[in-house]
């Protein structure tokens, strides 16, 4: 087999058609045409023409992975989930994911440091829910631990929002209020010690 014509895309001009044998076989990233030293008449099989095409794979799965990110930090089970969905195959899925941990682009250790604090910040989730979420994410049971024994500000985190949601129960009973202010907390995440504690300190 022989590449008989390269052309640059009229749409494209970071890409190239590559020819063989005078029909159009694929379309290439101009820089992967460079680094396989890709040129009019040089000899092709099969199996270079695979090499080829699955560096190309990757370098789209790159692409895609550099998009989803650049909206915000992901686990690795997300931009894996994300590349399966969009159909690339195990071994690029792979490949993809050592180039990102290579240049420090996936990090699950501080995708779970950066999600706890936001989710205190912003939802003030206790660490029961944000366990939760973080084990939806994929992030293994070790590194949640790791993460969470950082948090040691549940209890003062839950009594804030215990005073606050109080006294929209301002028309119930003690056994109401007991039971709904502990439901919430609870929803929120917090543990069962601290809710006990909160309801004896504010449920009088």
């Amino acid at each position: 087999m022989i590449i008989t014509r390269i052309e640059t895309q009229k749409n494209n001009k970071e890409r190239v058609n590559i020819y063989i044998d005078h029909e159009f076989a694929f379309g290439l990233m101009m820089e992967i045409q460079y680094k396989y030293d890709l040129r009019e008449g040089m000899e092709i099989d099969e199996y270079y023409i695979d090499r080829v095409l699955k560096e190309e794979e990757l370098s789209k799965a790159k692409d895609q992975a550099l998009k989803y990110l650049g909206y915000r930090q992901r686990s690795k089970k997300e931009i894996v989930d994300k590349l399966k969905k969009m159909g690339f195959e195990q071994d690029i899925i792979e490949d993809t994911l050592i180039y990102l941990e290579e240049y420090g682009l996936v990090n699950d250790v501080e995708f779970a440091k950066s999600f706890m604090r936001d989710k205190i910040n912003l939802n003030k989730f206790g660490p029961t829910r944000i366990k939760y979420e973080l084990y939806k994410k994929g992030i293994d049971e070790n590194i949640v631990e790791e993460v969470l024994e950082e948090d040691d500000d549940e209890y003062s985190r839950a009594l804030t929002l215990a005073k606050k949601k109080l006294p929209s129960y301002k028309n119930d009973d003690k056994n109401a209020i007991y039971r709904k202010l502990g439901g919430f907390l609870q929803r929120k995440g917090y543990s069962y010690d601290c809710i006990s504690k909160i309801l004896r300190e504010l449920v009088k």
